[in-house]
C-alpha cells in the first residue's frame, strides 16, 4: 500500500480509503465486516462514512453504516488503528434535524454525538461538511445560477468558529469539505490564515475518467495549499467496470435498484465508456484497473475512496494502488477525453 499526508497533519493515509456508503442496503453488517478485515489486512488505514449514510439516503436507512463501523471497531477492538473520516449532512433532509441548515454550531454538535455515539468512539480523525448550505453546483450540476431565494446560510467565518471549539474538545481532529467549489475551498483557506481558525485538510469531490471538472480551478488550489482531493465515485458509480456498456442492467446493480445515478449513463457517456473499454483491453488491463490507476496517478489526488458491493470488486479495487500507467496510456486517455470531455459530471 501507498501512502500520502493528508493535508498539513502528520496523518499519514492509504492512497486506497474505503468508501462505506452501501453498507446497511446493498450490503449487510457480514459483509461490511468483512470488506473492513480484508481492507485492513492488505494496508488500508483509512475508513470514510457520513451521517446521512446507507444510500440512497432515507431515514430509515439514516446512521446505519456509523452503526456497522462502529460494532467492528468494538469487536476488533483496533479504533486507534483506523483513520477515520465522517461528514455532517448539508440542509434539504427533512428527517436531519429538521432539514434546514445544519452548520450552526449547535447542529453540528449534535451530528458530532450522534456520529460518535453510533461509531462508538470518542473521536474523529477528519470531519467532513458534506455539502454546501448555499446554493451551488455540485451532484452533477454543471453551471452555477445565483439561487437569490437561497435565504440565509452560515458565513465561512462562523462554521470555522464552530469547528474550532469541537477541535478543541479533542471531539473531531481535523476538518475538511467535500463537494465543495473553488470559492468555498479559497474562502475557507484564507479565513484560516487570517483569522487564525482551523484548516481545511482535504476536498471529497466526484473525479474519474469521464468527471474531470475538479482538474478546472480546483487542482491548482489542492496543490500549492496542500489540501488534496478525497476521490469519490472513481468509477463514476460503477459505471467505468463495463458493466452497463452495450444497453446491459445488472439485476442488483445501483442503476438497476435506485434512482437519482441516471446522469452516469447519458449518451456522451456510453460513448466513453466504448473508448475506455477498448484502451483498456488493447493495454491488457481491465476498465477498472485503467480507471483507478488513472485516479490513483494525479499529483492532487490524497485518497480514492473506493466502493464495492461484492469481495471481488473490493479485491480488484485495492489491488489497483500496484498499476502504474505509461505516458503513452496516459496520453490516450487524454486524447479521448479531449474528444468528449466532463460527459458524466
Amino acid at each position: 500500500m501507498k501512502f500520502k499526508k493528508l493535508g498539513t497533519t502528520d496523518l499519514d493515509v492509504s492512497l486506497i480509503c474505503l468508501g462505506t456508503m452501501t453498507w446497511g442496503t446493498q450490503n449487510s453488517e457480514k459483509d461490511a465486516f468483512e470488506q473492513m478485515d480484508y481492507s485492513v489486512s492488505n494496508g488500508v488505514n483509512f475508513f470514510d462514512t457520513a451521517e446521512i449514510y446507507s444510500v440512497p439516503p432515507n431515514s430509515e436507512s439514516y446512521g446505519k453504516t456509523e452503526v456497522m463501523i462502529g460494532n467492528w471497531f468494538e469487536k476488533r477492538k483496533n479504533r486507534n488503528k483506523i483513520i477515520l473520516a465522517s461528514k455532517v449532512a448539508g440542509p434539504g433532509c427533512e428527517w436531519i434535524r429538521g432539514g434546514g441548515n445544519n452548520f450552526e454550531e449547535k447542529k453540528i454538535g449534535e451530528a458530532i454525538e450522534g456520529s460518535l455515539k453510533r461509531l462508538k468512539t470518542d473521536y474523529i480523525d477528519l470531519y467532513q461538511l458534506h455539502w454546501p448550505e448555499r446554493s451551488t453546483n455540485y451532484f452533477g450540476k454543471r453551471d452555477f445560477t445565483l439561487d437569490n431565494n437561497e435565504g440565509n446560510w452560515n458565513s465561512f467565518e462562523s462554521i470555522l468558529e464552530a469547528l474550532k471549539k469541537f477541535i478543541k474538545s479533542g471531539k473531531i481532529r481535523y476538518i475538511g469539505m467535500s463537494n465543495e467549489t473553488p470559492y468555498g475551498l479559497s474562502k475557507y483557506i484564507e479565513l484560516s490564515k487570517s483569522k487564525n481558525l482551523p484548516r481545511m485538510m482535504s476536498v471529497q469531490n466526484p473525479y474519474n475518467l469521464v468527471n474531470r471538472t475538479y482538474e478546472i480551478g480546483m487542482s491548482e488550489i489542492s496543490i500549492r495549499e496542500k489540501c488534496g482531493l478525497l476521490v469519490y465515485y472513481p468509477l463514476a458509480a460503477g459505471a467505468l467496470s463495463g458493466k452497463y456498456r452495450n444497453g446491459k442492467m445488472p439485476k442488483n446493480s445501483r442503476q438497476a435498484l435506485f434512482k437519482g445515478w441516471e446522469r452516469h449513463l447519458n449518451p456522451l457517456a456510453l460513448k466513453a465508456y466504448d473508448e475506455y473499454f477498448k484502451l483498456a483491453r488493447d493495454s491488457n488491463l481491465t476498465m477498472v484497473q485503467l480507471a483507478q490507476a488513472f485516479v490513483n496517478s494525479r499529483p492532487f489526488v490524497t485518497s480514492n475512496i473506493i466502493g464495492a458491493t461484492t469481495m471481488d470488486q473490493l479485491k480488484e479495487n485495492i489491488e489497483s494502488v500496484d498499476i502504474k500507467l505509461s505516458n503513452e496510456i496516459i496520453e490516450k486517455i487524454n486524447l479521448i477525453h479531449n474528444k468528449n470531455p466532463n460527459p458524466s459530471p
